[in-house]
């Protein structure tokens, strides 16, 4: 799996124009299934994710994790992040794991993001989102784990 983490002020998702899924201070998870991911890599990385120290602390460096600053979590399928582009012009999407599976292990994550105790919003699984998101930093991370 993997994910690409943007510390946020705010940041929400629409669909067709309704806004599905909206977080205040936190972090934006684009979250990608790659074949042959399972629950393992879906636990890790909601523990990875959840856990990191990229919000600052007293002295203004890394110190702070999400817990300590009370954020939130809004999670974004997003299977182009597996996109190949190092032949031709257009992406190789077969990494990424099929519909079915990625969704399920999709849905595995966000449940594990808030067994932790975190709010946690989402966009909808496949369907074509809007996001919307004010960068705290900016801070961007890629965090993966592969199966």
């Amino acid at each position: 799996m993997r994910a690409v983490v943007q510390r946020v002020a705010r940041a929400s998702v629409a669909v067709d124009g309704r806004t599905v899924g909206a977080i205040g201070p936190g972090i934006l998870v684009f979250l990608a299934v790659r074949e042959g991911d399972g629950v393992a890599e879906a636990d890790w990385l909601a523990g990875k994710v959840t856990s990191l120290r990229i919000f600052p602390g007293d002295g203004g460096r890394f110190d702070a994790d999400l817990a300590s600053v009370g954020g939130a979590v809004l999670v974004v399928s997003q299977f182009t992040l597996y996109g190949d582009c190092r032949r031709g012009r257009r992406p190789d999407f077969t990494a990424s794991a099929r519909p079915e599976v990625a969704e399920e292990l999709v849905e595995i994550f966000v449940a594990r993001v808030g067994a932790l105790g975190f709010p946690v919003a989402t966009g909808v699984f496949g369907a074509m989102m809007a996001v919307e998101l004010v960068n705290d930093g900016p801070v961007t991370l890629i965090v993966e784990r592969e199966a």
